[in-house]
């Protein structure tokens, strides 16, 4: 196999499993976008990594979004408001992450990705008000809650190119009362914009790889419709699966941390 087709394959590959998961757990996938990239793919550059991951992680959580908004879980004007907070956050933390040795930001990387994991590991209840509306009379109420958490939750997404919906569903929940499915739904707003913005701020630096780009979102929509069939096959098995997934991501933090560790101190 050539240097090239290897590339392919595994750019294909690696898009694949992170579609696959996004599909089976409705999100979680894009945290192993950069470490695929990187230690499969063969990117040498974080900052490329993190650009190229951030266009991926936009066009999966475009192509999620469909069926909440036709399910009707998708609650419009409150993901507006987080999403056009959280924007202005992901644009200064993906110029503040710009800023950074390369090396130093994967490792730091791996610090999220060992928090991240253990996040995923808690059982989240699916409780709250599915009446919830940004109104002229609930607005002086959601208002400030959705513009600091989403400015907050845009601001850490853009600074390590993640999606960051497993900030967002809480985040949301917190700010509205609005329950768990409706959370995801409507962080799939949040999650497209953050991506997008991130996106566009290493493209204009020139850091975005195009072609490795397609690949990872071509694998990503064949994973993801994969992994939403095998989701409805697994679904009395899904929180074990999904405790197997968290570790997963763990050990991978911790895989990283210990490689970089010498840049916390370079």
């Amino acid at each position: 196999m050539t240097a090239l087709a290897y590339t392919v394959a595994a750019a294909t590959g690696s898009g694949g499993i992170v579609g696959l998961v996004l599909g089976l757990f409705g999100g979680g996938g894009s945290i192993l976008a950069v470490p695929l990239l990187v230690y499969v793919v063969g990117i040498a550059s974080p900052h490329v990594a993190i650009g190229t991951s951030a266009v991926a992680v936009a066009a999966s959580a475009l192509g999620n979004l469909v069926p909440h908004a036709r399910g009707g879980r998708v609650k419009w004007r409150c993901a507006g408001v987080f999403a056009f907070a959280g924007v202005l956050g992901s644009l200064l933390g993906a110029t503040a992450a710009k800023a950074m040795d390369g090396e130093r930001l994967l490792a730091l990387f791996g610090l999220v990705m060992i928090g991240v994991g253990l996040a995923m590991s808690r059982r989240r209840g699916a409780v709250g008000d599915s009446a919830v509306r940004l109104t002229w009379e609930s607005a002086g109420r959601l208002l400030p809650m959705l513009i600091g958490i989403g400015f907050a939750v845009g601001l850490f997404s853009g600074f390590f190119g993640i999606g960051g919906g497993f900030l967002i569903v809480p985040g949301l929940v917190l700010a509205t009362g609005i329950p768990l499915a409706y959370a995801i739904g409507t962080s799939l707003v949040g999650v497209v914009s953050f991506g997008a913005a991130t996106a566009a701020s290493y493209a204009l630096s020139g850091l975005v790889d195009w072609t490795l780009a397609f690949f990872f979102v071509a694998g990503g929509l064949a994973g993801g419709w994969a992994g939403a069939a095998l989701g409805a096959r697994l679904a009395a098995r899904k929180q074990a699966l999904g405790l197997a997934f968290a570790g997963l991501v763990v050990v991978v933090g911790i895989f990283i941390v210990a490689k970089g560790f010498g840049a916390f101190f370079a």
